[in-house]
């Protein structure tokens, strides 16, 4: 089996499971953490449809779709914020893909396509719970940094020269 990873429009229904399965481990996490519960039904669909990607849209943003043997298993999101800075988002692979080299590619493309939009810096905010991101953006050359934006459950910011 192999790794491909490309781009995909926000609003494709692979996207979209890719985004509802992303989110529901998400909030669930949060939930279950914080409140010994997972996400209320009717809170998870509103924040699904809160965030829909558009922001990932050509000209200043991509989503990208790692399929492994074919099957879609994961995303990662760049936007842009300024001429100079992309936004690392929606990092994600399916728990049955992890831990066969799939994020690292995932967060590698996303780089590239940032490149490419004319980006030299990349940024991403994560929470505190999410340790397993946080190892991996380590590993991949992120450091830690002050915060470049007020997101409601953003705990750590990382930065990456892109070069």
């Amino acid at each position: 089996m192999t790794w491909t990873v490309s781009p995909e429009p926000y609003d494709s229904p692979v996207a979209a499971a890719l985004w509802r399965a992303y989110y529901t481990e998400v909030s669930d996490r949060w939930y279950l953490l914080h409140e010994g519960r997972r996400t209320d039904p009717g809170e998870l669909e509103r924040g699904i449809a809160a965030h829909t990607g558009a922001d990932l849209a050509p000209p200043r943003g991509r989503l990208l779709v790692a399929r492994y043997g074919g099957e879609p298993a994961g995303t990662a999101g760049v936007r842009l914020l300024d001429g100079a800075t992309a936004e690392l988002t929606r990092v994600f692979l399916r728990a049955g893909m992890r831990g066969r080299g799939g994020a690292a590619l995932l967060v590698r493309a996303a780089e590239d396509a940032a490149r490419a939009l004319g980006a030299g810096r990349m940024v991403l905010d994560t929470r505190g719970d999410l340790v397993e991101a946080r190892a991996l953006y380590a590993r991949l050359g992120y450091t830690e940094t002050g915060p470049h934006n007020d997101a409601p459950y953003a705990e750590h910011w990382f930065a990456k020269p892109l070069g």
